[in-house]
């Protein structure tokens, strides 16, 4: 078996853990339907924003 093939589990795992926790914070904070809706859209992108954020706080 391939050796990247197997980290891919755990990232998957992560990921997801991840999305899920997004899902409620983004959804809840929701006020409306179509807030909640551009909540769990942003649940998906979620790294997106923590690296954002990271770099941001670095100054890079």
């Amino acid at each position: 078996m391939d050796k990247n093939a197997q980290c891919q589990g755990t990232s998957g795992a992560v990921y997801g853990l991840g999305f899920i926790g997004a899902a409620i914070y983004f959804i809840s904070a929701a006020t409306g339907f179509w807030m909640g809706v551009l909540g769990f859209l942003k649940a998906l992108v979620w790294p997106v924003f923590l690296i954002y954020e990271v770099l941001k706080y670095v100054g890079a």
